[in-house]
């Protein structure tokens, strides 16, 4: 489970707070809000919570009030704001410059077989690069295995925003023990429904209807904005459910 410290911009990570892996062939991460100075320096960029992972080997910074920043490999949720000859423009936020999705970056895609997004088009993606003098480019499928991975245009549904911190704890692998969450669990105990997390606090939700695709959105909102406990979370679902 990670360790959290508050840091402020500029600050100096010292080498008592790197992580030290069990394994030293992996390679120390670096998340949001960190930057690599060569050789070895790690610098802060931005106000928030310092948050370590020794079991993976990483560091980043949350900040639930800050704006999202794109970073390579970070899933997103984007909407197709217009097409050009061989790109998608899709918005990220309001405050982030559009990003460019290649109109063939889908699994097995030809210029014959490729979606065809609209104005509108909600794309679950991957951030494949990003960085503050270049527009973020994304695309639909993992760079590593060539596969769609569950990522692609997203039909139906409903998406609902959540903090940045809300999001990154969705995304974990073990939600209860690592992020404090069974919200999800608890849910899916009584009803079926889909659901795509972006680490740009997005979540979208399909389920049977438009009440329980709502009762969904609703429990991860208040929860995150709540902050609720375990137990908390169980009664939040229960109580959402029996008003359904």
């Amino acid at each position: 489970m990670a360790t959290q410290t508050l840091v402020m911009p500029g600050e100096v990570l010292s080498e008592e707070v790197l992580p030290i892996p069990s394994n030293p062939s992996v390679a120390l991460k670096l998340g949001p809000g960190l930057r690599h100075v060569p050789p070895s320096t790690v610098t802060i960029t931005i106000a928030g919570s310092l948050c370590v992972d020794r079991k993976k080997n990483a560091l980043w910074v949350e900040n639930n009030s800050g704006r999202y920043i794109p970073q390579p490999n970070d899933v997103i949720i984007a909407t197709v704001h217009h097409s050009s000859t061989d790109w998608y423009h899709c918005s990220i936020t309001p405050h982030t410059a559009f990003a460019q999705l290649p109109q063939l970056a889908f699994e097995g895609a030809t210029k014959k077989t490729r979606p065809q997004l609209v104005a509108g088009s909600l794309i679950y993606a991957r951030v494949l690069s990003a960085s503050k003098h270049l527009d973020p480019e994304i695309v639909c499928y993992n760079p590593s295995t060539g596969k769609s991975e569950g990522m692609g245009e997203l039909k139906g549904g409903m998406v609902f925003d959540v903090s940045l911190g809300m999001a990154r704890r969705l995304l974990l692998n073990k939600q209860k023990e690592e992020g404090g969450l069974v919200v999800l669990d608890e849910l899916a105990g009584e009803m079926a429904f889909e659901i795509a997390v972006g680490r740009n606090g997005k979540v979208w939700v399909k389920a049977g209807g438009v009440k329980e695709t709502l009762l969904v959105g609703r429990s991860l909102q208040e929860t995150d904005r709540d902050a609720l406990r375990i137990d908390e979370q169980k009664k939040l679902v229960k109580k959402l459910l029996r008003q359904t």
